[in-house]
């Protein structure tokens, strides 16, 4: 999993997470990193802030959903931002999940669960 965040007590916070739940995690500080990251890491979930600085968090998700090879990338955002509109601009702008900070754990890993759930692979019937 990806998880861009400029803050580090948020970035090891969600890190420490997926890392006990058994999941990989990257560590990306700067929003200018994040595309390229996720084209040579590959993950299976991007968790995305949206107040980064350099390039905002929504313009990163609209570009990792106009990357042919990232659009089904499912994104969760993780933000403060939870004024009127914004979970709307940033689900518009193609995130699968809204999360305000500050998290809760269960509900954080709830929906990374229901996130990756659907890729995982059917477990096999063979005996």
């Amino acid at each position: 999993m990806l998880v861009v965040e400029d803050n580090e007590l948020n970035l090891k916070l969600f890190c420490d997470l997926l890392r006990a739940h058994g999941h990989d995690a990257l560590a990306v500080r700067d929003g200018r990193d994040a595309l390229a990251q996720a084209r040579a890491f590959r993950p299976e979930l991007v968790i995305m802030d949206i107040h980064l600085p350099h390039v905002g968090g929504i313009d990163i998700i609209k570009a990792l959903k106009a990357d042919a090879g990232l659009a089904a990338v499912p994104v969760m955002a993780v933000t403060a931002y939870a004024g009127k509109g914004d979970e709307d601009n940033i689900r518009a702008a193609g995130a699968q999940a809204y999360v305000s900070k500050p998290i809760s754990v269960m509900k954080f890993m709830d929906v990374v669960n229901g996130l990756i759930a659907p890729h995982e692979p059917e477990p096999s019937t063979d005996a």
